[in-house]
């Protein structure tokens, strides 16, 4: 009965490449052959990043080209099944990098934009992050303003003054002594990250490391 619910979901609504929107061949192979080898890789050397704040921010993929439609496509078309083929590249990065954490935690959006959206699409990537390495998925923060995007700053400064003071820590979250590794979709200057990690560690996380599905190559 599975088998057939799938066949005719495939039928209706036939998968399509996460990153060229291109029809592959089925729900089993959600990004195309095509992709997997054009993709823009970050390489070896320009997987980690560092911030303020964190011990290293990872990125397996450059915020360009298909990867750019693609998450725009997932934050604000609603195609939050993607989350899916993210956690896999990320997993895959983290592994590879050998970044070793307690829980896994996201950089929040305001409620405001969760009534929008209908989603919080770091959380949906840190909770399929989560179930890919097998490491409790936890709410550690909120957002308590909702401020201007920051795809709409282009100065450091004008993003670190943007996002400065809108985080907290959840009442109850467990983060005193833990190594955290926190979640977004696009990291540019780090700002957002940092602040986050500031946050946390304030709130007595021993570590923060942070993970992001595509980087700015600046």
């Amino acid at each position: 009965m599975k088998k057939i619910l799938e066949w005719l979901l495939e039928l209706l609504y036939p998968t399509r490449c996460a990153f060229c929107h291109k029809l592959t061949r089925g729900a089993e192979e959600p990004v195309c052959p095509a992709c997997l080898k054009s993709l823009p890789y970050t390489p070896k050397e320009a997987q980690k990043q560092s911030f303020p704040h964190l011990e290293t921010c990872l990125s397996p993929l450059y915020y360009e080209k298909n990867v750019r439609s693609s998450l725009l496509r997932y934050k604000f078309g609603g195609v939050n099944a993607y989350a899916k083929v993210y956690a896999d590249f990320l997993a895959k990065c983290i592994d590879e990098n050998q970044v070793f954490c307690d829980s896994i935690t996201w950089v929040p959006i305001s409620r405001r934009r969760l009534r929008r959206r209908g989603y919080d699409q770091a959380r949906l990537l840190a909770e399929e992050l989560a179930r890919r390495l097998d490491i409790p998925c936890v709410a550690a923060l909120r957002k308590t303003r909702d401020n201007p995007p920051q795809s709409g700053l282009r100065h450091p400064d004008a993003r670190r003054s943007n996002v400065s003071g809108v985080y907290s820590v959840r009442k109850g979250a467990e983060t005193e002594g833990k190594r955290l590794l926190l979640i977004d979709d696009i990291v540019t200057t780090g700002s957002t990250l940092g602040e986050c990690a500031k946050t946390l560690k304030a709130s007595g996380a021993a570590s923060v490391c942070a993970a992001a599905v595509a980087r700015s190559r600046k």
